[in-house]
C-alpha cells in the first residue's frame, strides 16, 4: 500500500520525542531524531527496547519492516525530506517558537508539522513562520507506542487540509486524531485530567487520603470504567432506564455543593512536596521507573487486546482502533503477497509469551498454543483472501479437525514465530501443517495438523476462483517439499 509518510523527523528525544519515533519506526517509517542531549541515544533506545517488547504482545498481525532510526547532528539535517515532523522540546513558548522557525525554514513546505505541548496554544508557536498553514498541535499520550489518542489543535493560520492529512497520516500508525474545535490552553484531555489533580492534591494537603489510597480507589473503581467507556457514557448507564436526563435530575444539585475545591490550588511547599513524593515511593517499593513502565505496557497491552474482542468481536474505544489499524496492516501484507517465499513454509507470526500466558508452572498455556495455531491459521486465509469482506459474502474456511503436539516449552517472554506448510488443497479443502518455533534458536516447541473445509451459508462448497488462485500456487510450490515429522499422527502413538 501507498505510505502517506515516508520519513518522519523527531526534534526532541525525551520520553514523548522518544514514544513518537518507536511508533513510527515499528509501523514502517524511516526517523531521524535529533537532540543535542549527551544521553538522548541512550534514553530513546530504552524507549524503543521497551516499545518493541509491547508491540510483541499488542499483535499478531503482520508489523511492516521495521524502519530505519538515525540521529542528526543538526536539526537542519533531521527535517530535510520529512514529511511529517514532530517537536517535542521543553515547554517554553520562546523556545518553542525558536525551533518551530527553525524547522520552518528548513523543511519542504508541503511537511507537516505538529507539536507535543501540552498546553501552548499553536497560534502563539506561529509567530514569524513562513508557512503556518501546516503548523498544529499534536498533543499524545504517555506511552505514545501504546495510547492512541492525538489531540489536534490548529491555530490561526492552520489550514483545514492540514488538519485532514494529519489524521490520515495518524490512522497509518494506528493512532485516532480527534480535532479540537476551538483553539483553548491546555485542550480538553488535559483540562480534565487537571481537575482530578488538583482535586486529589487537597486530599493529600488535607491528610484525607494518600497518594496510594487516591491511585487504589482510583484504579478499583471508576478508572476501569473510564478505560472503555469514558465519562459521559458512564453515567448514562448509572441513570438506568432513564439514561443521562434521569442521571442529571438525580445528582446535578450536588454540583452545588461545596464539595470541591478545583477553584483553588494547595500551594506545592516543600513539606507537601516531599509528603508526595514519599509516598509515591513507598507505593512503589523496589520497582524502578523501567519497572514501572513495563508494568504499565503489560497492563494497557492486556486492557487494549480485551477492547479488541468486545462488541462481539468488531472491538469497542481503543480495542476497535487496533483492530482496524491490524486490518490495515493485514491489508498491506497481502499486498506484498508477491514477496513471499514459497521456497519453505510460510512464516506468518511473530509474537513473545506474555504474562497473561502463563499457568501455574509459569509456562504458557494449552490453550495459548491453539490461539498461537489459530492465529497463523488466520494469518494463512487472509493472505488468500478470506477477510472480513468475503466472510461477508457467506463464504469462509472451517476448521474441522486439529491435532496439536506439544514439544517443548516457552515461558515468560520467550520469542516465538510460526509457520505454515500447506500439505495438500482443492477446491473445497485445505490441509495445514504449522510449527512454532522459539525465536532464539530456531527449535520447534508445538506442531498443529488442521484441516479445513471451504462453507458457504454453513453448507460445505468450492471457495472462489479469486481464493484458489491465490492458494494453489502455495500449494504447488509446498508439494515439493519434505512431507513433516509428525504429520499425520495420531494422539498416543509412540515415536
Amino acid at each position: 500500500m501507498t505510505r502517506l509518510v515516508r520519513k518522519a523527523a523527531c526534534i526532541g528525544g525525551g520520553v514523548i520525542g522518544g514514544g513518537w519515533a518507536a511508533r513510527f519506526v515499528l509501523s514502517g517509517h524511516d526517523v531521524t531524531i535529533y537532540d543535542p542531549h549527551e544521553e538522548a541515544q541512550r534514553k530513546v533506545g530504552e524507549v524503543l527496547v521497551n516499545a518493541e517488547r509491547a508491540y510483541a504482545k499488542l499483535t499478531m498481525a503482520p508489523l511492516p519492516k521495521r524502519g530505519r532510526l538515525n540521529f542528526a547532528k543538526t536539526l537542519e539535517e533531521a527535517v530535510a525530506d520529512a514529511d511529517w515532523i514532530q517537536e517535542s522540546v521543553p515547554e517554553r513558548l520562546d523556545l518553542k517558537q525558536k525551533v518551530h522557525q527553525q524547522i520552518d525554514a528548513a523543511a519542504r513546505p508541503d511537511a507537516l508539522i505538529g507539536s507535543s505541548t501540552s498546553g501552548l496554544l499553536p497560534s502563539d508557536m506561529q509567530a514569524g513562520l513562513r508557512h503556518p498553514e501546516r503548523m498544529f498541535v499534536a498533543h499524545p499520550f504517555n506511552p505514545v507506542y501504546l495510547l492512541p489518542l492525538v489531540e489536534l489543535v490548529g491555530g490561526a493560520a492552520t489550514s483545514t487540509q492540514a488538519l485532514d492529512r494529519a489524521k490520515a497520516d495518524l490512522a497509518e500508525i494506528g493512532m485516532k486524531g480527534v480535532a479540537i474545535e476551538h483553539e483553548i490552553e491546555a485542550f480538553v484531555a488535559d483540562r480534565l485530567m487537571e481537575a482530578l489533580w488538583r482535586e486529589a492534591l487537597w486530599l493529600v494537603k488535607d491528610g484525607v487520603a494518600t497518594t496510594g489510597e487516591i491511585d487504589d480507589i482510583m484504579r478499583y473503581s471508576f478508572g476501569l470504567r473510564w478505560a472503555q467507556m469514558g465519562l459521559f457514557q458512564t453515567f448514562q448507564i448509572a441513570g438506568g432506564e432513564a439514561g443521562m436526563r434521569h442521571f442529571l435530575h438525580q445528582f446535578g444539585p450536588a454540583l452545588h455543593w461545596p464539595w470541591t475545591k478545583l477553584t483553588d490550588v494547595p500551594e506545592l511547599t516543600e513539606e507537601l512536596i516531599e509528603t508526595i513524593a514519599s509516598q509515591c515511593d513507598a507505593c512503589s517499593g523496589e520497582l524502578t521507573v523501567r519497572d514501572l513502565e513495563r508494568l504499565r505496557d503489560d497492563n494497557l497491552v492486556a486492557i487494549l487486546q480485551a477492547l479488541k474482542g468486545g462488541d462481539n468481536g468488531r472491538g469497542w474505544g481503543a480495542g476497535k482502533l487496533l483492530k482496524e489499524f491490524e486490518d490495515w496492516l493485514w491489508a498491506d501484507r497481502d499486498e506484498r503477497a508477491g514477496d513471499l517465499d514459497l521456497s519453505g513454509p510460510l512464516r506468518l507470526i511473530e509474537t513473545t509469551v506474555n504474562p497473561a500466558w502463563l499457568d501455574y508452572n509459569g509456562h504458557m498455556t494449552e490453550f495459548r498454543y491453539l490461539q498461537v495455531l489459530g492465529e497463523t491459521t488466520d494469518a494463512l486465509l487472509h493472505l488468500i483472501g478470506v477477510d472480513m469482506d468475503y466472510v461477508g459474502t457467506g463464504g469462509s474456511y472451517y476448521t474441522v479437525e486439529t491435532h496439536i503436539r506439544h514439544l517443548g516449552e516457552a515461558r515468560l517472554g520467550a520469542p516465538l514465530y510460526a509457520t505454515c506448510q500447506v500439505l495438500s488443497a482443492d477446491e473445497k479443502r485445505l490441509h495445514l501443517f504449522h510449527r512454532i518455533h522459539k525465536g532464539d534458536g530456531d527449535a520447534v516447541i508445538a506442531t498443529g495438523e488442521h484441516l479445513l473445509l471451504h462453507v458457504e451459508a454453513g453448507r460445505a462448497a468450492p471457495a472462489t476462483a479469486s481464493i484458489l488462485d491465490k492458494l494453489m500456487p502455495i500449494a504447488e510450490a509446498h508439494a515439493r517439499l519434505d512431507r513433516p515429522e509428525g504429520a499425520g499422527r495420531r494422539v498416543g502413538e509412540r515415536r
